[in-house]
């Protein structure tokens, strides 16, 4: 299969060297120069990928994410000079998958790009007799990444669903702060736990009865009896 990959860059020169890398290992690469230009080519020729800048004219490259992310799951990668830790957790939340911050080899950049896929494609190949987790109130749909509290859906960003499922196929088991960070971030995030909390945080904001708990000098658990 080969995959589609927009890239939303207005610096020529990285344009032009992270396209020339994808191309190379056989990916089909649109390139693009702002995000409007990105938002037109997502209506009319969906990219499976996305590797995105920040700093962009007009809209930035965190309210493109959060658009696309209200649609899709499809995988993005932020680029960006921007290296703050609280610019990679924004860009994370949002529902970024990874983040690298400039300047970045090439090279890692192709290997990320091939993990994500990877681990998209293995997703999306599980039975569909798999596909359904349920402990107590929360049910979770795999395949289509769909999570329903109480029988409501609920608008979760890609790293809260993750957190989310891995709990629920966990249910009533402690997670350390930094085996969520691996296990919901990827082993080549190198950001603190500050990361897990502040996620912990947003979902217990947008799911208040979720019974999150913190186990303290140590992670969170989700404890529901199970049916």
């Amino acid at each position: 299969m080969n995959y589609h990959i927009g890239i939303v860059e207005d610096d020529e020169n990285i344009q032009n060297i992270v396209s020339a890398f994808l191309k190379k290992e056989g990916f089909d690469v649109t390139v693009l120069d702002s995000a409007e230009k990105g938002l037109q080519l997502w209506a009319d020729n969906r990219p499976d990928m996305w590797i995105l800048d920040i700093m962009l004219p007009g809209m930035d490259g965190y309210e493109f994410c959060k658009k696309i992310r209200n649609e899709s799951n499809v995988p993005i990668i932020i680029i960006s000079a921007k290296d703050e830790e609280i610019d990679k957790i924004l860009g994370l939340e949002l529902g970024g998958d990874d983040y690298l911050t400039k300047p970045f080899s090439p090279r890692e950049l192709v290997a990320r790009v091939k993990r994500l896929f990877k681990r998209t494609l293995s997703e999306n190949s599980g039975q569909e007799i798999q596909d359904k987790v349920k402990v107590g109130s929360l049910v979770i749909h795999k395949n289509d990444r769909r999570l329903f509290w109480e029988g409501i859906e609920q608008d979760v960003t890609t790293k809260e669903f993750d957190m989310i499922l891995l709990f629920a196929e966990n249910v009533n088991r402690a997670f350390s702060r930094e085996e969520l960070l691996v296990r919901v971030w990827g082993e080549d995030y190198y950001g603190s736990d500050r990361a897990v909390d502040d996620l912990v945080k947003r979902i217990r904001k947008k799911i208040s009865e979720m019974p999150i708990e913190t186990v303290w000098g140590f992670g969170y658990r989700l404890r529901i009896k199970e049916e």
